[in-house]
């Protein structure tokens, strides 16, 4: 049997809804201008995402194994075909909330199964490190994919112009199920339980142990960090580093792509380097991107933005702290799933996905209160505290690695 097909198939997976996942931040900047709701009713968009993913993955990591992978995978990806379609007919606010509940939905079968099969598929833990983080890194090639296609959909003379990349990412979907239709997924995998019900109290069990407990909440932290800045960066450009609204969205582009470097520079550095210590360097590099890069805001003045030479520096140099937390998500990701028996993983990752899922809601909602309330220059800051926290979870989370599992030998 080969694995080729396989992989391909998750990678694409992965791709497409990075590209619809990660449009939230332009869907944000867009409601705001074009459907005229503030910061916090935008804001909500992460909601209809995150809490879609952090209840359906809760529900489906128990089941999704019986149910079976592709057949999970097949059903999400029809389902967010028809958001794609619902989006460009509805063009409303309300058709934007139902799309991201469409893709939130998909979004968490097709992650529970991704990261459930890479167990499958890979021999070792190295091997398991080595794919998670690449498949993580194309993730973020995705996203960056997507946030140079919209711009080139925008029309100065027709305000729902841009409406029709939906129909190119519908046919994208369609294209990404039947590649799937066709891949052989003949994997044999154990079903943990006898029942859904048992497999749903073997997850939560799953909980009562120590290192799971202290990754759910550095995944978490993470994940609030991260969607709280990858979202908002957009609007940040567009009105505090003062770039015209097409500029703004090609500007974020830069971080997608610093995070994307950064991962495919932790999946070979992790073969050399304790993984803890990568993460520790990165959360101290993105702490000193926040402090010593963002005060350079303070003094912009306004002027045209005719060519990229005309942009401030800033909006060059802040997407940079993708490089940094980059690493963090997948080696915290992979570490704690190859340390967790293979019969186990669907649960697992259930729970991986649902803590990201609600840190990442938390973390927009919060930064899109602090941008109506203390201005875009300042909200931020907020980063450093759940940066903070991730520190002091690291800490902890080595000291109950030492105690419940042996030395990886990283």
């Amino acid at each position: 049997m080969s694995h080729f097909k396989i992989k391909l198939s998750l990678f694409l997976n992965y791709f497409v809804f990075a590209i619809l996942l990660n449009s939230v931040g332009i869907l944000i900047q867009k409601s705001q201008n074009r459907y005229h709701v503030d910061e916090i009713t935008a804001s909500s968009l992460e909601a209809f995402k995150d809490l879609s993913i952090a209840f359906v993955s809760f529900l489906v990591g128990s089941f999704l194994p019986r149910l079976g992978y592709k057949r999970g995978m097949l059903i999400a990806l029809a389902l967010v075909f028809a958001g794609c379609l619902g989006m460009y007919w509805g063009n409303s606010f309300t058709s934007v909330r139902i799309l991201f509940a469409c893709v939130g939905i998909s979004f968490a079968i097709i992650k529970v199964s991704v990261y459930s099969m890479i167990g499958l598929i890979t021999n070792n833990d190295k091997e398991h490190k080595s794919v998670l983080s690449s498949i993580e890194s194309f993730f973020m090639i995705g996203i960056a994919a997507g946030f140079i296609a919209f711009p080139f959909f925008y029309s100065d003379t027709d305000p729902d112009a841009w409406l029709r990349i939906y129909l190119l990412l519908a046919g994208i979907v369609a294209v990404s199920f039947f590649i799937l239709l066709f891949s052989p997924f003949k994997i044999k995998y154990d079903i943990p339980g006898t029942s859904p019900g048992k497999d749903f109290i073997e997850m939560i069990k799953l909980l009562k142990r120590p290192l799971v407990l202290v990754f759910a909440i550095s995944a978490f932290m993470y994940v609030m960090t991260e969607q709280g800045i990858m979202s908002w960066l957009p609007t940040f450009n567009e009105k505090v580093l003062l770039l015209p609204e097409k500029t703004s969205i090609y500007m974020t582009v830069i971080l997608f792509l610093s995070v994307a470097l950064g991962r495919y520079i932790a999946a070979r550095l992790v073969k050399k380097v304790s993984w803890l210590a990568i993460i520790a360097f990165s959360l101290a590099g993105a702490a000193c991107m926040v402090l010593f890069v963002l005060p350079q805001t303070q003094h912009l003045s306004p002027k045209k933005i005719e060519t990229l030479n005309d942009v401030p520096v800033i909006a060059y140099v802040f997407p940079l702290i993708g490089l940094f937390l980059a690493p963090i998500y997948p080696l915290i990701n992979s570490f704690v799933l190859s340390s967790t028996e293979k019969v186990l993983h669907s649960p697992m990752a259930s729970l991986l996905v649902f803590f990201s899922a609600i840190g990442g809601t938390l973390g927009s909602r919060l930064v899109g209160y602090l941008f109506k309330n203390i201005g875009g220059q300042k909200a931020f800051y907020f980063s450093l505290v759940p940066m903070a926290v991730l520190l002091l979870c690291l800490f902890f989370f080595r000291q109950e690695q030492k105690k419940n599992i042996p030395q990886p030998g990283l």
